[in-house]
């Protein structure tokens, strides 16, 4: 993929990302176009071509019954960090959309959360692609691992 010229929410990330709070404001943005983003309060903390990464912070709007960050909230956090990474890597003549996740909870969730998203660019080609997720506390322990599937095609 040619990254000479970012595409359109790269664009607009590169611009927001700037100013103060400019990362909030950005993850609001996302998560006004995807609303269920918004259950989590997530914040993009880092995008560039072929990874984000998306923080979650631990608070009881979050929590499951034994006070940590409920695997559902960190779920949302990896397909966040999935499509937001996904949509602005992405070659301009392809399109993606999920097809499945599969998760494996590694560890408790008892902090702060950071979910990545990260591919090669060699990935981007019609298809079954998988990205590989993972979400880190505040430790660095890996709490939750495993792929998000996507169908890739060209743009009719």
């Amino acid at each position: 993929m040619n990254n000479s010229k970012p595409n359109k929410l790269m664009s607009i990330y590169n611009k927001i990302s700037k100013l103060p709070f400019g990362n909030k404001i950005f993850s609001m943005i996302i998560a006004n176009k995807a609303p269920y983003f918004g259950t989590i309060s997530p914040k993009i903390t880092q995008l560039r071509t072929n990874y984000c990464a998306c923080f979650i912070k631990k608070k009881n709007a979050v929590h499951n019954h034994i006070k940590t960050v409920h695997v559902i909230a960190i779920c949302n956090g990896l397909e966040m960090a999935m499509g937001v990474m996904a949509e602005s890597s992405i070659p301009k003549h392809l399109r993606w959309i999920p097809k499945g996740m599969s998760l494996n909870y590694t560890a408790k969730a008892g902090t702060d959360i950071l979910c990545t998203a990260e591919v090669k660019p060699e990935q981007w080609k019609t298809g079954d692609m998988t990205v590989p997720v993972i979400a880190y506390d505040t430790n660095g322990v890996t709490v939750v691992e495993g792929e998000i599937k996507l169908w890739i095609s060209n743009k009719k």
